[in-house]
């Protein structure tokens, strides 16, 4: 872990639960929004949201496919809530019906000095089934969420691959 990381972390929150995270990253907003939304090339870099297929419309609804470390993957349908180009991706979603076990997942970028950012992936978790899969969160998603912003950190830190195949 680096000491830009700030590794995730549950908390009980007024919607029920949260976990949030957090790295700095040498890149400016723009290019690490360019990444984050670049769902095609997900399966090359990000280990834990694999898949993402859909338009990046608010009010839209996208398919994610989720595979978090140490737990069988799972396909999700959220509806973008926020699509804010380079600050924030925001999308809701739930597991068979509302109410059941719902989750708000947030993806923000916060421009930080010398063409730096802050990137925060949190998620609020609601529904029934909240209390029995707290143990889960903390440990198998919170992981995905540690695992994901380590892989953007070194893609988005990574020069173009113009810049790379061509130097100036």
């Amino acid at each position: 872990m680096t000491e830009e990381q700030h590794p995730p972390e549950y908390r009980k929150s007024e919607r029920g639960g949260e976990l949030w995270s957090a790295i700095e990253i040498s890149a400016t907003p723009e290019r690490v929004w360019e990444i984050l939304t670049a769902f095609a090339a997900y399966p090359d870099w990000n280990p834990f949201i694999r898949n993402i297929r859909g338009d990046l419309v608010e009010g839209g609804q996208i398919t994610a496919d989720l595979r978090p470390t140490g737990s069988a993957g799972m396909t999700i349908r959220p509806f973008l809530l926020i699509v804010n180009p380079p600050h924030e991706l925001r999308w809701r979603g739930h597991l068979l019906f509302q109410g059941l076990f719902d989750g708000e997942h947030v993806f923000e970028i916060r421009p930080l000095e010398e063409r730096r950012s802050l990137f925060i992936q949190h998620e609020y978790f609601s529904g029934l089934l909240l209390p029995l899969l707290v143990p889960m969160l903390k440990r198998d998603t919170a992981r995905g969420f540690f695992k994901m912003n380590e892989a953007l950190k070194i893609r988005a830190e990574q020069p173009p691959l113009s810049e790379r195949e061509f130097p100036r």
